[in-house]
């Protein structure tokens, strides 16, 4: 008698996700040993389903802290850069509402700035996406901004570092300045848009800025802030600029679990509901040419030699890493994805073993994966 091809099939699925899950959990339990993180959890995407969702750890060290579960809803940080401010661009680009090569002074005429820099009028929103805006990486507004019209103030006259297009700058000021602009662009507020257009029509249920108290439980802290907020950090937003904004940035405050963002991965992929344009996901995750040397995409990142997504993701593939310990990379190419949520940050952001635990991680599962295809 032969063998039914679909047991078959299932029964080998079955063995992959097994040895996956594994060879994950045991790679978390490990960091957690070592103090490198309290808590993890994880999900793998494969074709067009969620193969496997994994977690290890806890809410903090203490033993009687809660446990992680697949349905924890982490601080996602700059992971939000992809799943709220740069899906809003696609979005707004798929509607010819937004043009790349606009100039930003144009939507945030306040932008010009103080000091008549000329080259302030020089930035498309096509750089700030692609981080090529000569605008400073990171700035401690906080310190001086305490409402979010101060600190945007204090983003629009902020001093250029580099000629726009000439030199690339990782930049939550950035992406600051582009939830604003195309929260002007809609009409409306950053979260309120990405929260109809995005989470609700991905099912995301356990997805938003500002969660409510009710998921406070299933959050765990992520910093014992004892220098700005003087409190433990739990349910709100971990970053601080963000916090000034009142939680919502394009640059950071979105929560999510490891459920939800694997299905925004799958969107991406092409699977499920869809809320962009194939040629729109395509052109927002390819690597840009200018400036040269450039691993940034649009929005996006990809691959680069050493990459936190380890050596297996192939070149066609996008991600992005979060402050908090989060990341999402996404391998068009063999249509994988794989979310890793963690709080790295607790009891401070000192602490940055996540660095080799990402790119382990990624090449304990890929390797696996790439044993099946």
């Amino acid at each position: 008698m032969t063998p039914d091809i679909s047991v078959q099939k299932n029964s080998r699925i079955y063995a992959l996700t097994a040895r996956l899950r594994e060879r994950a959990i045991s790679i978390l339990e490990e960091a957690i040993a070592d103090r490198g993180l309290p808590g993890a959890a994880f999900a793998v995407t494969s074709g067009n389903e969620i193969l496997t969702t994994g977690f290890a750890g806890r809410f903090t060290y203490e033993a009687d802290s809660p446990e992680i579960l697949p349905e924890t809803i982490f601080d996602l940080a700059s992971v939000t850069k992809v799943v709220a401010g740069t899906a809003m661009a696609m979005i707004l680009h798929d509607r010819e509402k937004l043009d790349l090569s606009r100039k930003v002074a144009d939507v945030v005429p306040e932008f010009t700035g103080a000091g008549g820099d000329h080259r302030r009028r020089q930035i498309t929103f096509r750089m700030l996406l692609a981080h090529s805006s000569g605008l400073p990486a990171y700035v401690r507004l906080f310190e001086k901004a305490h409402t979010c019209e101060a600190l945007l103030h204090a983003t629009y006259n902020m001093p250029l570092e580099a000629d726009p297009g000439a030199h690339v700058e990782y930049s939550d000021m950035g992406f600051i300045l582009l939830g604003e602009a195309l929260s002007r662009i809609a009409g409306e507020p950053l979260n309120e848009f990405c929260q109809r257009e995005i989470f609700t029509k991905l099912q995301m249920r356990n997805t938003d800025y500002l969660p409510p108290a009710s998921w406070r439980p299933q959050i765990p802290p992520t910093v014992d802030d004892r220098t700005f907020r003087k409190r433990v950090i739990q349910g709100e937003v971990n970053d601080e600029n963000a916090s000034v904004m009142g939680g919502v940035s394009a640059h950071a405050g979105v929560f999510s679990n490891v459920e939800d963002i694997s299905k925004f991965a799958l969107c991406i992929l092409g699977h499920g509901p869809q809320l962009f344009r194939r040629e729109t996901v395509k052109l927002f995750a390819t690597r840009q040419s200018i400036p040269a040397d450039t691993s940034r995409a649009l929005g996006w990142d990809t691959p680069s030699a050493p990459s936190q997504s380890g050596q297996y993701f192939s070149q066609n593939s996008c991600g992005h890493l979060g402050y908090t310990g989060t990341s999402l990379w996404i391998d068009m190419e063999r249509q994988i994805s794989i979310t890793l949520l963690t709080n790295r940050t607790w009891p401070n952001g000192d602490n940055q073993a996540v660095k080799q635990l990402r790119p382990k991680f990624h090449d304990a599962i890929m390797e696996e994966l790439l044993k099946f295809q």
